[in-house]
């Protein structure tokens, strides 16, 4: 049964219905509101922000400041002065004094940059996106420091705790700047080398700064003191990293080095091909400022392509000059544990002054006052001409070399060269010039030299080998002429010495010298002046025959070496008419020279002196003696005979009865010594020296020191 309610009971509320879906206006109102009031609040944020920086120009970020950038760069950051960091108004304004960023611990110098002051405006954005941009920059006073580590694997301005890592400074954008007093220093230690310099005052507008930037300074190149100036010619390229024209000069111990070229970045000079020119008075210094020792040259100048990549340097495309000489090739100079030159050269004309120095000599002493005066120069004793020069023996040490030259002609008044070939091996001390070719007068000589300068003094070893040379053309220059003179010579020369010059080594040389002629032709008047043959020698000459050939059958101009004294061993030259021989010998010790010649007759000859014509005197100096006591003897004598008997009898006293003994070639032509030579007969010989020279002194001028 139903039950009624009462009447008074309040009716139940109907259920809720469910809410009903926001409209798509609404939402986008609602995320205007929120986007609005975010934005509102970043912009009041960024209000208070700048309003905080600007009131207090953001110097208490000094400190966060040098703790962020020194963990950026892994090097200590310090300001030292006042700081402002702040916008300005929606520029960066960024102000500091006595800035300093800090060195890696390797390096010589605790800092990498310092500066007094750098006031700058930066553009905010683009310390967050592409490349960072100063509206513009006021540096003053700015240090920086560049260094290698010894490895040369690290250096200061790339920034990483390890070696091999890292970036290095990457230049912003500038659009106006003013730089001055900025000083920049270099230091090398591979290469022994440190730069210090001085910028010029840099000012650019609209990101451009126009005209060149020079620097210039100074340093040293391992012990050698240098200056340096050189401009960037494209800086503004260079503010954008694009190409950087850097023009150079520097001028060291007497030498001037200009260098061009365009550097991909204003640090970057390996695999860059740069335009060289060298040029001084003397080629030796440049070289000694590296280390490597090199003789004496001329005026030089030269010019080449330099390549580096890493301890190599490499020159190409070399040629100039030096003295009147042509010269072009390459030459790598590597540095590493042991500083290495390897070159490859040619030359087509050499002047025989500019040869000078590879013995000792100065060559512009000689080609001012003679090789006497030269050798004078390197201390040898007065009237010398064997150079006194010391080897660089330290110098020869700290280095390695390799060297291929080739000499086209030799400008010479007297012998004729051409076609040198000269390979030269330098090693720990030892220098060697072999092989060492050259042709001479349509002959060939080649050489072998060594100075071992491990030993001590150095151990030094000549071995000159002369091929079939024509005798004509080789002693052109001395008054022989080649017409009428067909015979040839070759030679041996072997010799061993001690000692740290060319001097030393051949005054306690041991050895041997040996010259040998086989059968030709000489003009007659050469031989028979040579025999003071006075009677035949007049005859031809009023016969106009003086310069019919006689016959050379066969000859040997030979000396045995011992400790530096030379003595004929033998000399023997076998001709159609007479047989010439020779005693005496030369000093390398103090080059005096004491040799007799004389001819005997094959044949029967009036006014024959039969007397010995003597060659004495030094090196420097040879001296013709053709008045010896010998033939003062026979005049005395037939003086004698004139006093008692008639004038005619005076005459017997230079009759050569014309019974000399002829030679066995065989001996000869083998270039054995004394002791194996023998007459016609198959006897050995009396009449020729020995070997032994005796005491070779310099004798006094006009003195004749005859040994027949």
């Amino acid at each position: 049964m139903a039950t009624t309610p009462p009447a008074d009971a309040t009716p139940a509320p109907p259920p809720p219905l469910p809410p009903a879906s926001a409209s798509p206006s609404a939402r986008r109102r609602r995320g205007w509101r929120i986007a609005r009031n975010v934005a509102l609040g970043v912009v009041a944020t960024l209000f208070a922000v700048w309003l905080v920086l600007f009131v207090t120009k953001g110097r208490f970020l000094k400190r966060p400041f040098e703790n962020i950038v020194g963990k950026l760069t892994h090097r200590p950051v310090t300001v030292g002065g006042d700081f402002q960091l702040y916008f300005a108004p929606l520029r960066i304004k960024f102000y500091a004094e006595r800035v300093a960023v800090g060195n890696p611990g390797w390096a010589t110098r605790p800092h990498l940059f310092t500066a007094d002051r750098i006031d700058s405006r930066i553009a905010p954005l683009s310390l967050l996106f592409g490349k960072r941009r100063f509206h513009w920059l006021d540096l003053t006073n700015g240090a920086v420091d560049l260094e290698w580590d010894a490895a040369h694997d690290r250096n200061t301005w790339t920034f990483s705790e390890d070696k091999g890592s890292g970036k290095p400074l990457d230049l912003p954008r500038i659009d106006r700047a003013t730089v001055t007093g900025t000083q920049v220093r270099y230091v090398d230690p591979r290469m022994k080398l440190l730069t210090d310099v001085k910028l010029d005052t840099i000012r650019s507008t609209d990101a451009r700064i126009g005209a060149a930037v020079g620097l210039s300074g100074g340093g040293q190149l391992r012990d050698t003191p240098f200056t340096v100036a050189a401009r960037l010619l494209s800086p503004d390229a260079t503010v954008a990293r694009g190409k950087n024209e850097l023009v150079m000069r520097a001028r060291a111990a007497g030498n001037t080095i200009d260098v061009a070229g365009t550097l991909p970045s204003i640090a970057a000079v390996e695999d860059v091909p740069l335009a060289v020119r060298a040029r001084g008075r003397n080629l030796s210094t440049l070289l000694d400022i590296i280390g490597v020792a090199l003789p004496n040259t001329r005026a030089y100048d030269l010019r080449a392509q330099l390549v580096t990549q890493g301890g190599e340097y490499r020159f190409t495309r070399l040629r100039g000059t030096f003295g009147q000489s042509d010269v072009a090739g390459r030459l790598t100079i590597t540095n590493a544990a042991r500083l290495h030159l390897d070159s490859e050269l040619t030359t087509r004309r050499l002047d025989i002054v500019d040869a000078a120095p590879f013995i000792g000599y100065n060559p512009d002493i000689v080609a001012e006052k003679g090789a006497v005066a030269a050798a004078a120069a390197t201390g040898a004793a007065p009237a010398r001409i064997l150079p006194d020069a010391a080897l660089p023996v330290e110098t020869m040490r700290r280095f390695d070399a390799d060297l291929k030259w080739h000499v086209g002609v030799v400008r010479s008044r007297r012998v004729p060269i051409s076609n040198i070939d000269l390979v030269l091996d330098l090693e720990r001390g030892r220098l060697a010039l072999s092989p060492l070719t050259f042709a001479m007068a349509r002959g060939n000589v080649a050489t072998d030299v060594v100075f071992d300068t491990r030993e001590r003094p150095s151990a030094v070893s000549y071995d000159i080998r002369l091929a079939p040379t024509p005798m004509g053309r080789l002693l052109a220059g001395y008054g022989v002429a080649e017409a009428g003179t067909s015979g040839t010579i070759r030679g041996r020369i072997q010799l061993k010495g001690r000692g740290d010059t060319i001097h030393d080594s051949l005054a306690t040389s041991d050895g041997r010298i040996a010259f040998v002629m086989p059968s030709g032709t000489l003009w007659t008047r050469n031989v028979e002046l040579v025999e003071i043959d006075l009677g035949t020698f007049v005859q031809k000459m009023f016969q106009a025959e003086l310069k019919k050939p006689i016959e050379i059958n066969c000859g040997l101009v030979a000396f045995t070496v011992r400790n530096g004294i030379a003595g004929a061993d033998p000399v023997l030259i076998d001709t159609k008419n007479n047989v010439i021989l020779a005693r005496g010998g030369f000093s390398f010790r103090n080059e005096a020279v004491d040799l007799a010649f004389k001819a005997d007759s094959k044949k029967f000859s009036l006014f024959s002196g039969q007397s010995p014509v003597g060659i004495g005197g030094t090196f420097a100096d040879w001296q013709l003696n053709v008045v010896s006591p010998q033939l003062l003897a026979r005049a005395g004598a037939g003086l004698g005979l004139a006093l008692v008997g008639t004038p005619v009898a005076a005459l017997l006293a230079f009759v050569d009865p014309g019974d000399a003994k002829a030679a066995q070639c065989g001996p000869v032509l083998s270039g054995k010594t004394a002791a194996a030579q023998r007459d016609e007969d198959g006897k050995p010989r009396d009449d020729i020296g020995n070997g032994a020279a005796g005491k070779v002194e310099p004798p006094k001028r006009k003195k004749f020191l005859g040994i027949f």
